[in-house]
């Protein structure tokens, strides 16, 4: 069974938080938490709150147990970015896009004898 966990319209590029969402595609939820817990980017603090958010909605939702989950699929999606213009010479303006990102995470439960399958599979 797939949980899912999403976080729409967070004000951050969406490459710099698919950098950070590499790292735990395929991780144990637990491992993954203590493993974006711990790296500097901003993009981790984002995606560790969904994540957290996904764990609490299987335990809620569905009496999952949280040892048995694990990252099935992340998704970081563009969302519109915000359109600011700053001026420049001769009467002219420069564009500026604040860029923000939807961000998805899909936790699934490990069968009881199963291993969590790989990155590469």
């Amino acid at each position: 069974m797939k949980v899912k966990a999403q976080s729409k319209y967070v004000r951050a590029s969406d490459r710099k938080v698919r950098y950070v969402a590499e790292l735990i595609k395929g991780k144990p939820a637990r491992a993954a938490v203590i493993l974006l817990s711990f790296l500097p980017h901003y993009g981790a603090r984002l995606l560790e709150k969904v994540l957290k958010s996904a764990i609490a909605n299987a335990k809620h939702n569905y009496k999952l147990a949280d040892d048995n989950l694990f990252v099935s699929s992340v998704m970081i999606d563009r969302a519109t970015p915000y359109k600011r213009f700053h001026p420049r010479a001769k009467g002219s303006a420069f564009p500026i896009l604040k860029r923000q990102s939807h961000i998805t995470i899909y936790l699934e439960e490990v069968t009881s004898g199963a291993k969590v399958p790989s990155k590469g599979s």
